[in-house]
């Protein structure tokens, strides 16, 4: 049994589990608010009433069920956020079929592998996107997904011939369908974007996903009168489950800006759709926050929201309350793999646990942290790494046994990789990844740690630290930093690494300062907003000289 000095909680459970599928939830919302919006897509004209979404619903789910899709088959779904991603989602849980999220940024090799890999039967994605030309892409890679029956686009003729299926369906027969599903079948599969290897499909199920937005609502305070801007991607469970599942078991409206992240699309969006919450990945608000005409736009419908997805920096969460009027805004912590939210702060917690933790543990969930080499559960205030099961956590890797055994243990823990420390309250710190640490000369190194202390530097607008290799140590730091316009050190010269190390002397320890700083115009980003720092690891070794790889953990 574990002790309550050690780092382990358990989720309330006042309020019970939805067990029911994703359709039979969502068919209540219709029931319950049919003439309210439930989804406006601002750069397609799109304003429909949950009445009007349920009827396209339907009309897509018969047309797919036309197309010959059984429960179980997979649909991969290849596109930015736009109606039709939010149609198919809804679609494809109404009929049982699995829909599998392909990353927007996916070339040829990564689509033929996640299409070939979950045994894809009908591709639906957008004819282009941004520099990508998807028709193209596919072409070139179709004789080598033998099992996708089908390709297609959505705004052209493959698109307009499959809805015109629908009347091959009945809305009787669709609905015979929804009622034979269990809400314990797998119907997502998300593809995680990992720093090496091939990715992963993470299989989840209706109970996994339907439950992990409906409590993450429950976190933001949701009602149907809630208005969620959602400019974060749907190929991932930021957009799909916390933001449309969110937002549909509570009745609450949609609100998609664009396809692809424009700040300024984000804050007049908020500002003409009167948005109550706005969901994004700290860069995000941070792209928001420097915007020159920050002030002009009116926010002050805004009340909650989410940042999550990687790391939040203590200054950018202050600016968030203080100047977008989000005095509600939560931060969740989790992974694609437990649906994917494991901690979130409450939205009357006191500003310094907002700022400073992931919050505590989510209902029906359990947590704790180990420590990576035993597996024992450490005490509260030590680091380790942290674990969850429950309802949130996956079913397993697609078509992959090993590599789930390899997650998930024999008690059930999901093992995440992050370095987290439990509070004697129960908040949770994570710290890093385990692979991350930066080890110089034997002491560890949270980049985290090093990144929130420059993030205090008045023309530091935002910092990434990462280990590279040094003869001496083993490791160095090496500190990635976008300046604002004109920025200076402290004796007045533009900033480099010699006025980082000057601002840094005497306040974090000397092991902790970064021995190179480098200013860089953009980071190199996953389309879910996480940094790669492993290219700025290759990209440092290679412009400073270096030699080698970096000692990782």
């Amino acid at each position: 049994m574990v002790g309550t000095g050690e780092s382990y909680a358990q989720g309330a459970t006042t309020v019970a589990l939805l067990e029911e599928t994703i359709d039979a939830n969502f068919r209540r919302a219709v029931a319950s608010y049919g003439d309210r919006e439930a989804l406006v897509v601002r750069h397609q004209n799109i304003r429909w009433t949950y009445a009007e979404f349920d009827a396209r619903v339907d009309e897509l789910a018969r047309a797919l069920m036309a197309f010959g899709l059984e429960v179980g088959d997979r649909v991969g779904l290849w596109a930015p956020n736009r109606y039709e991603w939010v149609l198919t989602q809804y679609a494809t849980a109404r009929i049982g079929a699995i829909m599998v999220c392909l990353n927007p940024a996916y070339r040829t090799t990564e689509l033929q592998y996640a299409l070939s890999q979950s045994g894809t039967r009908l591709l639906m994605a957008a004819p282009t996107y941004l520099t990508s030309n998807y028709t193209a892409m596919y072409a070139e890679v179709e004789s080598e997904c033998p099992t996708v029956e089908h390709a297609v686009f959505f705004g052209e003729d493959t698109w307009d011939d499959l809805l015109a299926r629908a009347d091959e369906v009945t809305s009787e027969q669709a609905a015979d369908r929804a009622a034979s599903l269990s809400n314990t079948d797998p119907i997502n599969i998300q593809y995680t974007s990992g720093t090496t290897g091939l990715p992963k499909g993470a299989t989840l199920t209706h109970r996994n996903i339907l439950n992990n937005g409906f409590f993450v609502g429950e976190g933001c305070g949701y009602t149907h009168e809630d208005r969620v801007c959602i400019p974060v991607p749907f190929y991932h469970c930021f957009g799909m489950v916390m933001g449309n599942l969110g937002s549909t078991s509570h009745g609450a409206t949609m609100v998609i800006p664009n396809d692809a992240f424009d700040p300024t699309a984000v804050l007049e969006t908020v500002q003409d759709e009167k948005c109550t919450s706005l969901y994004g990945v700290p860069t995000m608000f941070i792209g928001e926050l420097g915007l020159a005409n920050f002030e002009d736009y009116d926010l002050s419908s805004l009340r909650t929201g989410i940042m999550a997805g990687s790391p939040c920096p203590v200054e950018i969460m202050k600016q968030v309350i203080e100047r977008m009027h989000m005095d509600q805004v939560t931060i969740c912590y989790g992974m694609t793999e437990t649906s994917p939210v494991s901690t979130q702060t409450g939205a009357d917690d006191a500003i310094d646990k907002r700022v400073s933790s992931v919050g505590r543990v989510h209902p029906h969930v359990e947590i704790r942290v180990a420590d990576p080499e035993t597996g024992e559960t450490v005490p509260r205030g030590t680091s380790g790494e942290f674990q969850t099961r429950g309802y949130s956590v996956m079913k397993g890797y697609w078509d992959e046994p090993e590599k789930t055994a390899g997650a998930i243990d024999a008690e059930g823990w999901m093992h995440t990789g992050d370095l987290a420390v439990m509070a004697e309250d129960g908040y949770v710190n994570i710290t890093g990844r385990i692979k991350d640490l930066i080890i110089r000369g034997g002491e560890n190194i949270a980049p985290l740690e090093v990144e929130e202390f420059l993030y205090t530097h008045p023309d530091i607008v935002d910092v990434q630290v990462v280990g590279v290799p040094d003869p001496k140590f083993g490791e160095a730091v090496c500190a990635f930093v976008q300046t604002k316009p004109q920025s200076s050190s402290l004796d007045g010269s533009p900033l480099d690494a010699a006025g980082v190390r000057a601002f840094c002397d005497g306040k974090i320890a000397h092991f902790k300062i970064p021995a190179y700083v480098l200013v860089i115009d953009e980071f190199p980003m996953t389309v879910t907003g996480k940094i790669q720092k492993y290219k700025l690891r290759d990209l440092a070794t290679a412009e400073l000289g270096l030699e080698g790889p970096a000692v990782t953990a």
